[in-house]
């Protein structure tokens, strides 16, 4: 493996990835507090409503995470014009981007209201099935809002703006609180909708998120010269094939992934409420730290498309060891909070004690995956700046659900080793990606041709 880039210059690398990826790791823990919030507030009211919760988040995220993950090919594609002096051509790119997410929005939200009459056959719990659809057809509302919220988000970071991603969603969790409280428990003369009112609460809070996001944009002088809504422009074939060419195999890596947690969860909602009620848990303190790796990758795929646009190799490899240095100092400090405190994590949750014991103990096994998870996302996130997409979801596909997925299912239900099982399928599967796709990246890093001023530098190709 090549040597790191010499100090100094890596110095200042870290510095500006650091800047760059603290709005975002701050934004995406407030995306994760948003489960925590849904969580608490569902535990307190009762097991059944943070089990209806459980298992109503996993099928709302699972298909969630494909139109998510086709939007991540804005990014880089904004960051490389942005370095090759094209900003002209972000204006049009970024309006198509708005008709793909408009689409995948309304598709997510139809999927929605048919997927929950699949909840008998998936074997769910019969007294969970009512608070889970309810909190399904609740939050199917804020769909397109929030495909569109995405979108307007990842033209903001891929401008190295990343301030309205820590804003808009804090400023998301001051709706969603008061809300989500009053609804679900009946609060000031409203109906007591348990789940059902978490999922309203939620769909009200991304619509807020995406108008805010619209008016801020419209109003920016930042964002001003690059005349974004200028003009109408209609659907063009042409650009949105470019987009879902890249975007798609991001979007089905990020399903393999998340859909190994989902699945995991909805396999365990077949063993009853307790053990459902204790993997949402330790699943959701497990996602709150996973914010921060995943906030430093989206740092990495900015700062790797910018060097790409302007033709420095070394800046490439240079950004992705600094995303890398980043992560595992973060990672070391989130297994050790995991370690530490897993009791008192979960007992924030939960008043019922054999479900805060149970979640205790697999908070010791998110502590082990920390490091794994972390170089396995920061290394899509590195692969994703140089626009190689393809070959690395068929290495996530085989590592998640190649290995880990019948690992965990073969010894949590086979064996009858319950949640625990399960948990070190996602153990097995994260350091199979972790392994796969950081050998990718450095591998790529070498090889892939650049020449400056191009406005996409070479897309690896799949025999790269």
């Amino acid at each position: 493996m090549a040597s790191p880039p010499p100090p100094p210059r890596f110095a200042r690398e870290l510095r500006t990835s650091a800047t760059l990826a603290a709005p975002l790791v701050l934004g995406h823990l407030s995306t994760g507090l948003i489960g925590f919030v849904d969580s608490v507030i569902a535990g307190h009211h009762g097991t059944d409503t943070l089990a209806a919760v459980a298992v109503g988040t996993a099928l709302f995220w699972l298909p969630m995470m494909v139109p998510m993950g086709t939007l991540m090919a804005l990014p880089p594609s904004v960051s490389q014009l942005d370095g090759a002096g094209r900003r002209d051509e972000i204006a049009p790119l970024f309006r198509q981007a708005l008709w793909l997410a408009a689409a995948l929005g309304l598709v997510l939200a139809l999927f929605l209201t048919v997927v929950t009459h699949a909840l008998a056959p998936m074997g769910i719990a019969p007294d969970i099935r009512p608070g889970a659809i309810a909190f399904l057809h609740g939050i199917r509302w804020g769909v397109p809002a929030l495909t569109l919220y995405l979108c307007m988000r990842y033209l903001s970071d891929g401008l190295h703006w990343t301030l309205p991603t820590m804003v808009l969603g804090f400023g998301g969790l001051v709706v969603l609180v008061p809300l989500g409280y009053a609804l679900t428990w009946g609060v000031g003369g409203l109906p007591e909708l348990g789940a059902g009112g978490l999922g309203i609460a939620s769909a009200v809070m991304m619509w807020c998120q995406a108008i805010a996001f619209a008016l801020y944009l419209l109003r920016s002088k930042r964002f001003a010269p690059l005349h974004l809504f200028a003009q109408f422009d209609p659907p063009r074939w042409d650009t949105l094939r470019t987009l879902l060419r890249t975007g798609l195999p991001i979007g089905v890596t990020v399903l393999m992934e998340g859909g190994l947690f989902i699945a995991t969860a909805l396999l365990i909602g077949r063993l009853g409420g307790v053990p459902v009620a204790a993997h949402q848990i330790a699943i959701n303190v497990a996602s709150l730290c996973f914010m921060i790796p995943f906030g430093l990758a989206e740092a990495t795929t900015v700062r790797v498309g910018h060097a790409m646009g302007r033709g420095d190799r070394e800046g490439v490899r240079r950004a992705a060891f600094a995303g890398y240095a980043l992560m595992f100092a973060t990672q070391a400090l989130s297994g050790v909070l995991l370690l530490s405190g897993n009791h008192a994590l979960a007992g924030l949750y939960t008043r019922d004690t054999a479900v805060a014991m149970l979640a205790a103990n697999l908070l010791l096994y998110a502590a082990a995956f920390q490091f794994p998870d972390g170089v396995q996302v920061l290394s899509a996130g590195a692969l994703r700046g140089l626009r190689d997409t393809q070959r690395p979801m068929l290495l996530a596909a085989f590592a998640y659900w190649g290995v880990g997925m019948p690992l965990g299912a073969g010894l949590g239900l086979g064996l009858g080793w319950g949640p625990q099982g399960m948990w070190i399928g996602l153990i097995v599967g994260l350091s199979v990606a972790a392994l796969l796709l950081s050998a990718r990246f450095l591998r790529s890093s070498r090889r892939i041709p650049m020449e400056a001023g191009t406005p996409s530098p070479v897309a690896m190709t799949d025999g790269a």
